[in-house]
């Protein structure tokens, strides 16, 4: 008996059914595998997570735990040595941070991917990217509408610029112009507060440093790159009403610090049995730093935030004059290079093979010398580590974490 015609249609209607549904899901399956590819130039790249997912980590991370008392932050070079700490106190206290960080190769990348790690483990997202990304930077503040800017991103050290002319350029001056566009355009634009340098002093030879002193003899690139990114500062609060605070950081040293620091290739040389290069001035004088710790650094920055007035500028209006600031963040007692190496000979229990030679005319300095009045009065900045102390604290995480990476790496 033959079965009935609309069983066969049936049948038929139900193949071409699953025919099409299975297309389907190899079309959704193949959208999928596109959408959450991140392409990578190298091994070493991390995958991004898909653009919806990334937004809402920035959202989340820039929320504040109170809304009614604490800031939305974006530090601009979080992976850094200062932007890891400041980053971390700011989330600590309950205020929202968002991180950007380009992971440069101008040092060991991986110290910076730990930091990120590190800050990531807190709350705190940073986002690759490179501060000269207007667009990237303006997507940040479509999704948060942030009340400060940190801004630690920089091309740093003074002998690379021999090197590298172009990147201190590209960073300290181009890079800075395009945070202040983005700050300028944002409703409302966030108040800032921006790493200077101590170098900007120069060749100046009265001591102590003080903020008011000539700063127009620069000895290097990158002393002359922050000293126009204050002018470019001064432009941008008198034209676009932009409250802008510059720190003039005086030889930040302490845990998770640069390799490219003299405490760092000092202590790494050591610990191996490797000379180190201690430079000398004219007739044997000595070199000295105004070595300042990062806690004390750290504390300084949240003061420049909290006492940040408001930007008066909205879009091509601004309602009044702006916020403009400068100060030193220092430790206020310069230490000769030689002391430096006979305190860590102590700490270390290591004698140092030292090779002294007469600084040569690469951009340094002979000695720094911060007066620290202003930041005292106004910010109530009162560095309290001496170096001795901070020493000890950098050598023991020094040893802490390479024992640690050199155990993975195994």
């Amino acid at each position: 008996m033959d079965k009935p015609i609309h069983t066969h249609r049936f049948r038929y209607r139900c193949s071409i059914t699953k025919l099409i549904f299975c297309w389907f899901t190899i079309l959704l399956a193949f959208f999928f595998f596109f959408l959450l590819k991140t392409p990578s130039s190298n091994a070493n790249r991390r995958v991004l997570p898909s653009l919806s997912t990334w937004e809402n980590v920035v959202v989340q991370s820039a929320k504040p735990r109170d809304n009614s008392t604490g800031h939305s932050v974006l530090v601009t070079g979080a992976a850094g040595f200062v932007g890891t700490h400041v980053s971390l106190a700011l989330k600590e206290r309950g205020d929202g941070v968002v991180g950007v960080d380009n992971f440069n190769k101008y040092y060991d990348p991986s110290l910076k991917r730990r930091r990120s790690d590190l800050l990531l483990r807190n709350g705190v997202f940073v986002l690759e990217a490179d501060i000269n990304d207007s667009e990237k930077l303006a997507k940040l503040f479509r999704l948060v509408k942030f009340t400060h800017v940190v801004h630690l991103a920089a091309q740093a050290g003074v002998r690379y610029a021999l090197k590298n002319p172009a990147s201190y350029v590209h960073s300290n001056i181009a890079g800075l112009v395009n945070v202040f566009e983005v700050c300028k355009s944002a409703n409302p634009q966030p108040s800032i507060v921006w790493a200077s340098s101590s170098s900007v002093y120069g060749l100046n030879s009265k001591v102590p440093f003080s903020e008011e002193d000539r700063a127009d003899q620069p000895a290097s690139l990158y002393a002359a790159t922050k000293k126009a990114g204050e002018e470019i500062a001064h432009a941008y609060n008198h034209i676009y009403g932009l409250s802008i605070t510059g720190l003039r950081f005086f030889t930040v040293y302490g845990p998770w610090g640069r390799p490219d620091m003299m405490y760092f290739s000092f202590t790494k040389n050591m610990l191996i049995g490797k000379p180190i290069v201690v430079f000398e001035g004219p007739d044997h004088g000595s070199v000295a730093r105004d070595f300042t710790y990062i806690d004390d650094v750290v504390k300084g920055c949240l003061a420049a935030l909290d006492t940040a007035e408001k930007s008066t500028g909205s879009g091509s209006r601004v309602e009044g004059p702006a916020q403009l600031r400068v100060f030193n963040l220092g430790n206020t007692s310069p230490v000769p290079v030689s002391e430096v190496v006979s305190i860590m000979e102590t700490l270390l229990r290591v004698k140092a093979k030292k090779v002294v030679v007469p600084m040569p005319r690469n951009g340094d300095v002979l000695f720094t010398h911060a007066n620290i009045s202003l930041a005292r009065r106004e910010l109530g900045y009162m560095p309290t580590t001496d170096l001795k102390a901070g020493l000890r604290k950098f050598l023991n995480w020094y040893l802490n974490y390479y024992s640690e990476s050199k155990r993975e790496s195994v």
